[in-house]
């Protein structure tokens, strides 16, 4: 199969490395969300001091959250868009440091929060309660590694695509569920003093995402990528494929076993709501159970029998839609396919969009919910929980997304409704020990 990063001469937007290095900087935005380790509370009046990862002494930004714990979006020097859109080029984003400051908190910093030109990068900091000095592994200190299109690491072990059931005694599930959690083993399988980290399943796809492909992709790539990564790690869940083994875990952040994950690192905006609307999503061969093992590389430095992320953006570039850049890799019988269970949520998504006029138990639903989140988070309007759809309840729902970055449409969709399903599980439940 031929490809296609190696067919991209006259295509790529700027011809050598030293003219996509003279190429004129650009500019990326930043949100910063800041909530306690004990979960969905979120810190007002935190101070935030924003610098250039490479000049800290120079401040960009000084910030402070609001009552949602947010600070305003604000505009960011980045390297110019073309060093992301094609290989063998220098860095691509922008680095800076972030450290909060909040009473009762321990202060905390991130350092080499990732900005891409022209996207929204997201970037959530979690503080430990100053009165809780040893209930959290939340580190004071968090480091962003180098993206994985940019840095050295180990190249993936290569597997086999569909994997033998595991034969504990156990019932084994008989069809494909989303988990609530992965349990994310920071390094190689065998590293016993690697950590491991509780951590929402939609938030881990979205981390990885973030970690091995940029954002500045055309969508078509974006998507094709995320299904490669959703279906990859559904298969891992399936198969038990590490707990079979003994191991306490179900997958690792080492590359070359299985998709870098960063503990702390930022998300991009468009990649967060992508997934909020597939995260359901995997991809299935006809008369096979279990999610296929989609195995990928960046088609540069490493080359494997699976997708190549660059040769995926070629190709979304040539028109390619999402589905057409899967079966270019991995052959033309497999398909997008949906979990029917989701695990953690209190209902199931109606079927069909909530607005103004939808009546009925799953608008009461909606409305209880939106109520409780608001004790947390007090910019959401509270509403009467009637079952009636009106212009509060679209007010409601108007506000929610605006804080959890979704389209302020008033409309409560299918990523709107599992979203506030897992804003409500996490107001409402004790903390996890050791959840991220």
């Amino acid at each position: 199969m031929p490809n296609p990063i190696n067919e991209q001469t006259e295509q790529t937007v700027a011809n050598t490395p030293a003219e996509a290095a003279a190429a004129p900087p650009s500019s990326g935005t930043l949100k910063i969300s800041v909530t306690s380790t004990l979960g969905y509370l979120p810190i007002s009046g935190a101070t935030v001091t924003v610098s250039f990862t490479g000049n800290p002494e120079t401040v960009l930004q000084n910030l402070v959250t609001d009552e949602s714990g947010q600070t305003e979006t604000f505009s960011v020097e980045t390297p110019n868009v073309s060093l992301s859109l094609s290989p063998d080029q220098a860095q691509p984003y922008a680095e800076v440091n972030i450290q909060v400051d909040a009473p009762d908190y321990e202060p905390t910093l991130v350092s080499g929060t990732q900005i891409l030109p022209g996207e929204l990068a997201l970037q959530t900091v979690r503080m430990k309660p100053l009165f809780l000095p040893d209930a959290s592994d939340q580190e004071d200190v968090i480091v962003i590694p180098a993206h994985t299109l940019y840095g050295e690491y180990p190249a993936k072990i290569p597997e086999d695509e569909l994997k033998p059931l595991p034969d504990t005694g156990e019932v084994v599930l008989s069809r494909v569920v989303i988990p609530e959690y992965v349990i994310v083993h920071d390094g190689a399988p065998s590293d016993s003093t690697a950590k491991n980290y509780y951590v929402r399943y939609k938030d881990y796809i979205k981390n990885v995402a973030s970690c091995e492909i940029y954002s500045t992709w055309p969508e078509a790539a974006i998507y094709a990528n995320v299904l490669a990564i959703m279906s990859f790690t559904l298969n891992r869940v399936f198969t038990e494929w590490y707990r079979s083994r003994g191991y306490d875990f179900t997958i690792t952040s080492s590359t070359a076993y299985d998709q870098k994950w960063v503990y702390g690192r930022n998300i991009f905006e468009n990649i967060d709501y992508l997934v909020d609307t597939v995260f359901a999503n995997y991809l299935s061969r006809p008369g096979v159970r279990q999610p296929i093992f989609t195995s990928y590389c960046d088609g540069r430095n490493v080359t494997c029998t699976g997708l190549s992320q660059w040769g995926s953006r070629y190709l979304a570039d040539e028109g390619y839609s999402a589905i057409e850049i899967l079966r270019y890799y991995y052959g033309n019988d497999i398909y997008i396919n949906t979990a029917e269970q989701i695990s953690g949520v209190p209902s199931s998504y109606p079927g069909y969009d909530l607005t103004t006029g939808s009546s009925g138990e799953k608008v009461r639903q909606l409305q209880n919910q939106l109520n409780r989140i608001a004790r947390n988070y007090p910019a959401i309007p509270t509403i009467t929980a009637d079952g009636v759809y009106g212009p509060a309840t679209a007010a409601s729902v108007r506000t929610f997304q605006k804080i959890f970055n979704l389209p302020q449409t008033g409309v409560t969709d299918y990523a709107t409704w599992y979203e506030v399903s897992e804003i409500y599980t996490g107001v409402t439940r004790i903390s996890e020990p050791g959840a991220y």
